[in-house]
């Protein structure tokens, strides 16, 4: 079974690992921690084992903002992004729900399409010749009538 639950800190080093298996150092250790400290930190486990995590907060304009989806090498294609992503945007405290990827990352930018998500901006500058593409999703609104 597949769910999604807030990190504890005792998720740190699992953590750390599958972010460490994705871009090949532990240097977002502090991140990934404060993250947790702030309750700001999603998991996505299948059975017991956690297979991906997302941050997110609210300092974008006091918009929810998705900082970093990852999952396991070992778990893609799987569904867990896409997990942690509805998850974050049902329970998310603001109407507006934004996030971004850069232009070369096209799996990451799948994601977001099949996730309801339109780009809505781009940003140059941050890496070299590999804009950054803004995504925004409005919070779906449901109704017990």
């Amino acid at each position: 079974m597949n769910r999604v639950l807030a990190a504890d800190i005792a998720d740190l080093n699992r953590l750390v690992e599958i972010d460490s298996e994705v871009i090949d150092n532990s240097s977002r250790r502090e991140i990934i921690k404060r993250a947790i400290e702030n309750g700001q930190c999603l998991i996505a486990k299948e059975e017991e084992e956690i297979t991906g995590f997302l941050i997110h907060d609210t300092s974008f304009f006091e918009c929810a903002f998705i900082s970093l989806v990852i999952v396991s090498p070992s778990k893609r294609r799987r569904g867990f992004a896409s997990l942690l992503i509805e998850y974050m945007v049902r329970s998310s405290a603001t109407e507006k729900i934004f996030s971004s990827t850069n232009r070369s990352n096209t799996g990451m930018q799948k994601v977001f399409h099949s996730n309801g998500f339109v780009e809505s901006g781009m940003v140059e500058n941050l890496d070299d010749g590999d804009p950054e593409v803004i995504y925004f999703k409005a919070k779906p609104f449901f109704s017990d009538c």
